[in-house]
């Protein structure tokens, strides 16, 4: 069992004690989802995999929080709201827009990059060093710029 997945089911029994409903059950919902992706591949998860799977969950909730908001469902906004602030609690701290440039850069230099075709180099070192830590997204964005210029 990886240490993450240790820490988020100390804070699960910690919840139950606190009988906190809200709480227990955003911890629930990523051991589930740690479980289903554990059976899903046959093998134990690393902390990583913890990571891309709570920050897959943390996208879906922002999305979730935008389209609610957009129906003026803001009860159901704020419960996503709640969950994603659970969740963000066992991401690794976020990284500053300089420290992702600094990143982007390094990860330019690496690869060799040349042009937007060697985007998918950059890429793949970029993405493991800044996974959980900024979104990817954004920073694709940004690699895309640099390559142009």
């Amino acid at each position: 069992m990886s240490a993450l997945v240790a820490q988020i089911k100390e804070h699960q029994k910690d919840a139950m004690r606190a009988k906190d409903k809200a709480r227990l059950g955003t911890l629930r919902l990523i051991l589930s989802e740690v479980k289903q992706r554990e059976v899903d591949t046959r093998t134990e998860l690393s902390d990583d995999d913890l990571i891309v799977i709570l920050t897959k969950m943390v996208k879906q909730r922002r999305d979730s929080v935008t389209q609610y908001t957009d129906a003026n469902r803001l009860d159901l906004a704020e419960v996503e709201q709640a969950e994603i602030i659970i969740i963000e609690e066992f991401l690794p701290q976020p990284l500053s827009n300089d420290e992702v440039e600094t990143l982007i850069e390094e990860a330019i230099a690496e690869s060799g990059a040349a042009g937007m075709q060697d985007m998918g180099k950059v890429m793949a070192v970029l993405k493991p060093r800044i996974q959980g830590r900024a979104d990817i997204g954004a920073a694709s964005g940004k690699v895309r710029a640099k390559l142009n210029a």
